[in-house]
């Protein structure tokens, strides 16, 4: 099942959407004992940014996600890395009973879900996740930061402002980087037979452009929900103008790597 995140979106999630960086990599790496005989799955993995620089670690990683333009886009990215050894599949969360059947149990070293997990039945999936792992293997659910519109700070709280006024709605979804969303993710690992479920939490620092912001905003909108490129340009520019004129935008990043794993 697709969700919308198509087209236009996914030009701007390959743009802006921040990566993943070599701390958290270092950490997956660690808590799972990954090494260059292991497979991973990176479910809902967009364009790439995680299941790209993961695929150097490990023999092979399964870059699954349900939207063909992300796909896309990600295999573009492959390309001039090179990583060769990345695998892309169309499908969902829905879709891992099949996949299982496909690849066996204790095939995968990891499954990764980086700021997708909010679009997934998440408890019945990791149930199909658990028999899939190998010995030590396990999930890992990451959120890269708090949304751009949500964060403590006096160019978050203006861009917040014009995106309601624009929407003329309240905009709190956490998309799953919430302490109650990643309380609820560890409470699911438990109950589907997964171990030592422990959160890393990295703090990161950032400077943002204008272009950053606003691309990264687009890339959150499905593409029902993206104005149209006259519109866009208006909200574009209201936008800037409720943000100021300063030009550099300094994010504070939470990033959340909550890991479970079998003995």
């Amino acid at each position: 099942m697709t969700m919308g995140f198509s087209g236009e979106v996914a030009a701007y999630y390959a743009k802006y959407r921040r990566g993943y960086s070599s701390q958290v990599l270092d950490v997956l790496q660690a808590a799972l004992e990954l090494d260059a005989n292991d497979v991973v799955l990176d479910l809902g993995c967009g364009t790439g940014q995680l299941a790209i620089p993961l695929a150097s670690r490990v023999r092979s990683v399964i870059g699954m996600d349900p939207e063909a333009d992300m796909l896309r886009l990600a295999k573009e990215s492959a390309a001039r890395e090179p990583a060769q050894n990345v695998t892309w599949v169309l499908g969902s969360d829905a879709d891992v009973p099949d996949l299982g059947t496909l690849l066996g149990k204790n095939s995968l070293a990891l499954t990764v879900i980086g700021n997708a997990i909010h679009w997934m039945d998440y408890r019945d999936l990791f149930v199909e996740l658990r028999p899939l792992c190998r010995a030590r293997g396990g999930v890992a659910v990451i959120a890269n930061g708090t949304p751009l519109w949500l964060q403590d700070s006096d160019w978050s709280r203006a861009l917040l402002g014009s995106l309601e006024r624009h929407y003329g709605r309240k905009l709190e979804a956490t998309c799953g980087t919430g302490t109650h969303d990643r309380i609820r993710y560890a409470q699911a690992l438990h109950e589907a037979g997964f171990e030592d479920v422990q959160e890393v939490v990295i703090e990161q620092r950032d400077e943002l452009s204008f272009d950053q912001i606003i691309g990264g905003v687009y890339s959150a909108m499905p593409v029902d929900e993206l104005p149209e490129p006259g519109d866009r340009a208006d909200l574009t520019e209201r936008v800037r103008q409720e943000l100021g004129p300063q030009t550099v935008f300094v994010e504070d990043i939470r990033v959340s790597v909550l890991v479970g794993r079998v003995e």
